[in-house]
Parts: structure tokens; C-alpha cells; sequence
């Protein structure tokens, strides 16, 4: 068993968030699911994304950190699309990190730190058109990391979906994220 923190997207923790969560844990990983935005969840992206934005990103940066005080140093971090921003800041600055999952957006590593740190499994999965990934240029940060950490892998999907592995929202690729569950569950065995 492995313990996961899985940080939700810019629409808040969601049904299809908490659905993906639970197919962790049904392979037995346990599974740490905070919301970073006390209950709110919103339609669009663009709200959710307004909403981010008037928290701060440091307030949700700083509210990742807070919902792993108390829980084992060793973990592995999740974060879907702005999840990544906690889940990559952990992996990168907090002992005894496990491994990060980014799933739909990637930092570059100087923004918590000189590099990634070794010996920290990455893996990066993201729709090959996505625009928001490529607009931000993080794809090009997830090729880069591909290129640099040892072991890093990058998968891409075919497709332009941004959310595409949370089933409750329009852009849901079942296809894709089965691969990204099969995958993940590869790393966290």
C-alpha cells in the first residue's frame, strides 16, 4: 500500500476527482483527497480558475501544504492540472516524497527549488493538443523534465482535452484515463 495525496483542478474537488481517487483506493493505495477551495466547486474552468486566482496562488499553495501536516513524509503527490502546483512543490520540497503524478500541467522545477530532486519518481501525463498545456508552454517544461530526471516518463494522449481524467465533466476520455490509472498504479506498485 502506498499513500497517495491527489490534489484536485481548478474546478474544485469534483465528483469525477473524487471517483478517480477512489479507484486507488480500491487497489489498495490509500488515498488523501484535500479541497483546497472548502467546499466550492464550480462549472467552467475559467470560473474555477477566477477563483484560484482571488485565493491567491500562494493561499493554495499554502493550503496544500497544510492538508499533509500530520501525514507520513513518505508520499506520493498527485495534482491534476492547478493540483500540480501543490503536489509538484511537495515532491520537490518535502522529505521523504515517494513520487509525483502531474497530470495535465507541469512547473518548471526551479520554481520550488534548484532541480528535481533525486531519487523522486515523475510521471507526466497530458493530452498531446491540449492548448491550455501548450499556450502555458508545459508541455515544453514536461519534455524537458522527461529529458533531464532519470526515470521521468512523459505520456501523452492523443487528443486536446485538458480535464480529460475527471469523469464528471464534458472533456472525460475514458480511454485516456484508463492508460493513466494503469500507469500510475505501475508506479505506485
Amino acid at each position: 500500500m502506498t499513500d497517495v495525496v491527489l490534489f484536485h483542478h481548478a474546478q474544485g474537488l469534483t465528483a469525477g476527482i473524487r471517483e478517480f481517487a477512489d479507484r486507488l483506493g480500491t487497489a489498495g493505495h490509500h488515498v488523501t483527497v484535500p479541497d483546497l477551495y472548502d467546499g466550492a466547486t464550480f462549472d467552467t474552468r475559467d470560473a474555477g480558475r477566477t477563483h484560484a486566482e482571488e485565493l491567491g496562488f500562494r493561499t493554495v499553495l499554502e493550503r496544500g501544504r497544510a492538508a499533509v501536516d500530520g501525514l507520513p513524509g513518505e508520499v506520493v503527490y498527485a495534482g491534476f492540472s492547478l493540483g500540480v502546483l501543490p503536489a509538484q512543490m511537495l515532491a520537490q520540497t518535502r522529505p521523504g516524497a515517494q513520487g509525483a503524478v502531474l497530470v495535465s500541467a507541469c512547473i518548471p522545477p526551479s520554481e520550488f527549488g534548484d532541480a528535481w530532486p533525486g531519487g523522486v519518481p515523475l510521471q507526466m501525463h497530458a493530452m498531446e493538443d491540449d492548448a491550455l498545456l501548450l499556450a502555458d508552454g508545459d508541455l515544453d517544461v514536461a519534455r524537458e523534465l522527461a529529458n533531464t530526471v532519470a526515470g521521468a516518463e512523459l505520456h501523452l494522449y492523443p487528443g486536446d482535452g485538458h480535464l480529460f481524467a475527471d469523469s464528471s465533466l464534458p472533456g472525460y476520455d475514458a480511454a485516456a484515463t484508463e492508460l493513466l490509472v494503469a500507469r500510475m498504479l505501475d508506479l505506485l506498485g
